[in-house]
């Protein structure tokens, strides 16, 4: 690069103020650009020299948004080496180059041909460098520059988050924060007051105002009252600009719902209820409802009720009816029997009802008290009552075993009506299925009808019914109890039945078992079992019993060396008595059982095993024969069966002397048209009937000829003669089959002008046709011929 030279850029920009454009030049931060050249000065050494730097314009800047016919002029650049003559050429390089930016080569300007957005790119990083036109070498070394896009209000504001959605508590006090909106504006905070917003609230004046700069929204008016509105609808605008004429400005909704408080108490629609109640009701049973109306929601309209003073409230109980939440007045629960309403003892009761809220808010104490009062007036009506029993239940007592028809207790009722009818009592049989009491139906006494047995039902639990004699019949019933005390009359026994295991080495002396009772009869505490052996066991050396006074006892060895070959079990008796009174004893059995055991005491086998075993064979082997045995007597039953079903053959041997098969069938012949079922050309050609006809269905051996004079004539039309001449040769033929052929007709063809063959309607069938001819068919055919030909004649005459 030359000596002395550097680089000038100059920056141009073009400002827009009041319709008119004007050139502003400005001055950026100096910047030294580093640049050395060397230079020869002789061989002696080399001297370090410093070029003239020029002054370098590190930023641009241009408007946004212009929309001009001509491309934006952004700034020139001029290098000092630039003499005019064209040999210098102007290099951009950097973001946009080319395409948003433009420099002309020779003049050094720079143009932007785009509209440029400042929110979509704010800066553009570029890279100028002058070179030598002819040889493209650098004369000065690249500057970098920046152009920045210069803001212009072009931008509203935006709530991102809108609409928005608050809520705050009725009755709140001015100033009352309610929710903060937020507008954005995406112009340049840092550069005027495009991004400036001011908040301003265009709906919901009186009741709400917005802060300008912050965007909270708080309530302007004092007690707004939910009942009386809910919900309001607030429009808050956020203007750029600080708000002045020019700005650009956007909106957004806001739903502000008021919650509810509690400031409004319960209040009864009325101050006298009116009600009324049959005196037949039962404990329980609802008198009637009222409800106070309490204008608040949720928990602060829960409404409580009470009595606060009356001459029903004894006989009258107050809930809440928690889905509507009604007071219920209903007949009080108490522990007596006789109803409490009486329509001849008090025919009116009066209390009063007081609603009030469980949850009051302290701020709003001073509005007046949160509760309200009402009358309530029930009126008793008469009715029918059933009787009255004098307890609501009886318990009463018998011994077991008692003899039939002990007295057990007595129930008593009454009618409780002005008229006092007697009462009359029953045993509902169901509910002693057994029958084992009996009841006076006059005075209501109560007895057994058999022994009783407490160990098999120690209480009875029945139900006596007590019904009105005249006037409606009414009935009631009351539940009787009935304990069965016990007396011993059951014999102690072991507790468990279980076998005892003795080792054959047991040594003498050792405990074996300790064997405790159980008694069915109900044991007092001061019960107890004795122990001791029968009588039959007393002189018994291998076991001894020791009484341990506790209602147990000990079983101990008093021998050694038992062999379970030659007894495995032993039986030991031992009675049982216990102190009740009568006292009661039983014998109970105890068995023993010998097994085998290792020099641990610890019982290997208790059963007993074989000394030999057949042929030194195991257990698994004898299971093994007895299979097999069992699977060859399997296969020989199989194979008997299957020669049982096995079927007879259908060929017939020779040796078998059968004469003849007879079939039944009840097919019908296939007329004229069926020409496949028998040859009918024998019987119309008389000649074929001459000499031997050999059969079809067998090669004969031997050839017999026909008797002489049993041939019928030729062309004879005897067909009885002809038939008798076939089963003479047929009888007489000994290659003939000893049974006959027999053709099925499967098939009767149609057009037959003879129709059925079938002899059931052939009596009752007209036809026109003549069977005289069958007069002269000989003997045989003489009765078909007397059907038919006779009953012609008959008709003719």
């Amino acid at each position: 690069m030359w000596e002395g030279r550097g680089l000038w850029v100059w920056l141009l920009f073009l400002c827009a103020a009041l319709g008119g454009v004007s050139a502003v030049m400005q001055k950026a931060h100096r910047r030294h650009l580093s640049l050395h050249r060397h230079r020869e000065r002789g061989k002696e050494g080399q001297v370090l020299h410093r070029s003239k730097r020029g002054w370098v314009w590190n930023q641009f800047f241009v408007i946004e948004e212009y929309t001009g016919p001509d491309p934006v002029l952004v700034g020139r650049l001029h290098s000092d080496v630039d003499s005019g003559d064209g040999n210098i050429k102007y290099i951009l390089s950097g973001e946009g180059a080319g395409t948003i930016f433009v420099i002309d080569d020779k003049t050094g300007n720079i143009h932007a041909t785009k509209t440029l957005d400042r929110e979509e790119q704010a800066q553009y990083t570029l890279t100028a460098q002058a070179v030598a036109r002819d040889t493209n070498k650098p004369l000065e070394p690249p500057s970098e520059f920046i152009v920045k896009v210069q803001d212009i209000n072009d931008n509203p504001p935006e709530f991102l988050h809108g609409p928005y959605y608050a809520r705050v508590p009725e009755m709140s006090n001015v100033g009352t924060s309610v929710i903060t909106v937020t507008a954005s504006d995406a112009d340049d905070p840092t550069y005027g007051n495009s991004a400036r917003l001011v908040y301003s609230i265009l709906q919901g004046q009186p009741y709400f105002s917005v802060e300008p700069q912050t965007g909270v929204i708080r309530t302007a008016l004092p007690n707004m009252d939910r009942e009386a509105r809910q919900e309001y609808d607030v429009v808050i605008q956020a203007k750029d600009m600080g708000g002045h004429m020019g700005g650009l400005s956007g909106i957004t909704e806001v739903k502000i719902t008021l919650t509810d408080v509690n400031d409004n108490p319960p209040k009864f629609p009325q101050s006298v209820y009116n009600m009324a109640i049959s005196e037949d009701k039962v404990p329980g049973e609802e008198v009637g409802r009222l409800k106070a109306k309490d204008l608040d929601l949720g928990e602060n309209g829960l409404v409580e009720y009470r009595f606060v003073e009356g001459d029903g409230m004894g006989v009258l109980e107050i809930s809440k009816d928690s889905e509507t939440q009604e007071a219920v007045i209903k007949l009080k629960r108490v522990r007596r029997f006789f109803s409490f309403l009486d329509y001849e003892t008090k025919k009116t009761y009066t209390v009063k009802v007081e609603a009030s809220n469980p949850h009051v808010d302290s701020r709003f104490m001073a509005w007046g008290p949160y509760k309200d009062t009402a009358t309530v007036k029930v009126n008793v009506e008469d009715a029918d009552e059933p009787p009255v029993f004098m307890l609501p239940s009886y318990t009463f007592e018998v011994d077991e075993n008692a003899p039939s028809g002990t007295p057990v207790g007595r129930v008593h009722a009454m009618d409780t009506d002005t008229s006092n009818n007697p009462v009359r009592y029953m045993i509902p049989r169901y509910t002693d299925l057994g029958q084992f009491f009996t009841i006076t139906p006059e005075d209501g006494f109560i007895k057994t009808t058999q022994p009783l047995d407490r160990e098999n039902q120690a209480w009875h639990n029945i139900s006596v019914s007590a019904t009105e004699i005249g006037g409606h019949h009414q009935d009631a019933k009351v539940r009787v109890n009935i304990k069965v005390k016990d007396v011993n009359d059951n014999a102690p026994e072991f507790a468990t039945n279980n076998e005892v295991l003795v080792c054959e080495n047991v040594t003498p002396g050792k405990l074996i078992e300790t064997v405790s009772a159980i008694d069915k009869d109900e044991m007092a505490h001061q019960q107890h079992f004795h122990f001791s052996l029968a009588p039959e066991a007393a002189k018994n050396h291998n076991f001894s019993l020791k009484d341990n006074r506790d209602s147990t006892a000990s079983v101990y060895v008093t021998r050694k060396g038992f062999n379970r070959m030659t007894q495995s079990i032993y039986m030991l008796p031992i009675e049982i008595n216990d102190n009740g009174s009568p006292p009661m004893s039983s014998t109970n059995t105890l068995t023993i059982r010998v097994c085998s055991c290792d020099s641990k005491d610890t019982i290997l086998s208790c059963n007993v095993e074989p000394f030999v075993l057949p042929a030194g064979l195991s257990t698994g082997a004898l299971i093994a024969i007895l299979a097999c045995i069992v699977i060859l007597l399997a296969i020989v039953v199989l194979f008997v069966a299957l020669r049982r079903q096995k079927k007879e053959p259908l060929i017939v041997f020779e040796e078998e002397d059968i004469r003849e098969n007879i079939i039944t069938y009840d097919d019908e012949g296939g007329g004229e048209e069926d020409t496949e079922a028998f040859d009918i050309a024998t019987l119309q050609n008389p000649d074929g009937a001459n000499g031997f006809l050999p059969r079809k269905d067998i090669k004969p051996e031997l050839q017999f000829p026909l008797r002489p004079g049993l041939r019928p004539v030729a062309n004879s039309v005897d067909v009885d003669d002809f038939i008798k001449t076939r089963i003479s040769d047929a009888d007489n033929d000994p290659t003939a089959p000893p049974y006959d052929s027999i053709q099925i007709y499967g098939y009767e063809g149609r057009g037959s002008i003879a129709g059925s063959l079938s002899s059931l309607e052939s009596v009752t069938t007209d036809s026109d046709l003549d069977y005289d001819y069958l007069q002269s068919w000989g003997p045989r055919f003489r009765k078909l011929a007397d059907l038919y030909g006779t009953k012609d004649a008959d008709d003719n005459s």
